[in-house]
């Protein structure tokens, strides 16, 4: 079969974008989409803000406009683009956090032993490093700061999608199991002003949360340190967890949703907030964050079916999937 020179040039694209991520990530950690949020500005004094080689920035600004990212005016001036403001700090949907996020060595170093983990299933991420990303974390503060920002961006820019798609209202008190900084939950108590919650993750993750919040929220908020392996607060009437099954196989995922199950009265909900596997050939977004689980964490993406099988394994009712337009699922199960 005769391959055409355009379906080459799309096959290099993908062979080489690695080179993209990288280029991004340090467009981001440099600063460069914040330096130019009030407009173009030359090569040398953003060279000189950012603390860069002036011809080598050229150079990465150079390649990064040429896909959209930044904008070359004449006399080596850069401005801003759609895209790029989605890596400014400053936008409520941003990319930025993540994008500082994928790029460093440690998660950079895993990816590239990607092949050790298709040879052997074993999680790259601790083959390279030694320890699995939780305890690394957990002794890298500078790290575990990086993730965490990244994990409220992505969270932040889902947060309507959820609104939208499902009614929190009818809870009176939600806890947040594996909350992080608690972007997902305030924006559920900003949302519903009758609403209280519990954010429940790591104390050194939600050391502080509640002096960063507005006072109507973090009046209704407790903030509560632990390990959701140990258990998980009681009086919920619903348990949210977003993005955390997906982290773990099915054994630990089970023994997140048993804790929840033990805390739970009967009639209470859990929503597990997560993407769907989806069609064969199609939902490159998500079978790619299935390969990051099997590189970085070690867990998996799953569908409907195996999100039902993990929720009535632990002694829930499974009620449903209601998908939402950011491509993120809410899968519900009720305790009986």
């Amino acid at each position: 079969m005769k391959v055409e020179e355009g379906e080459l040039d799309q096959l290099r694209r993908l062979v080489n974008g690695y080179q993209v991520t990288q280029a991004i990530h340090v467009a981001v950690t440099l600063g460069i989409p914040d330096l130019l949020a009030d407009g173009p500005r030359a090569i040398d004094d953003l060279a000189a803000a950012s603390g860069a080689d002036e011809r080598s920035l050229y150079r990465l600004l150079r390649a990064l406009a040429s896909i959209g990212i930044f904008h070359e005016e004449d006399g080596r001036r850069f401005s801003s683009t759609p895209l790029a403001e989605r890596l400014q700090q400053s936008s409520p949907d941003t990319l930025h956090g993540w994008a500082a996020f994928v790029g460093r060595p440690p998660i950079w170093q895993a990816w590239g032993d990607l092949l050790h983990s298709v040879r052997t299933g074993e999680i790259a991420f601790r083959h390279v490093h030694g320890v699995d990303v939780w305890e690394a974390r957990a002794h890298d503060a500078e790290e575990r700061a990086v993730f965490d920002r990244a994990m409220t961006d992505l969270t932040r820019g889902i947060n309507r999608s959820l609104l939208d798609a499902y009614d929190f209202g009818r809870f009176s008190k939600v806890v947040d199991v594996g909350g992080g900084r608690g972007a997902l939950l305030t924006g559920l108590l900003e949302a519903y002003p009758d609403l209280r919650g519990v954010l429940f993750d790591q104390p050194d993750v939600v050391e502080g949360v509640a002096a960063d919040l507005d006072t109507t929220v973090a009046e209704r908020l407790e903030v509560v340190g632990g390990s959701f392996f140990d258990g998980v607060p009681t009086s919920g009437d619903a348990y949210l967890l977003k993005a955390i099954i997906h982290d773990w196989e099915d054994p630990e995922a089970l023994r997140i949703l048993s804790a929840c199950r033990r805390a739970a009265r009967p009639g209470t909900s859990v929503l597990v907030v997560e993407r769907e596997l989806g069609d064969p050939n199609a939902d490159p977004a998500v079978k790619f964050g299935d390969l990051n689980m099997l590189v970085n964490p070690g867990g998996c993406e799953r569908t409907t079916a195996e999100f039902a099988a993990l929720l009535t394994s632990a002694g829930f009712r499974f009620v449903g999937a209601t998908p939402s337009s950011s491509g993120w699922h809410l899968f519900e199960g009720v305790a009986e």
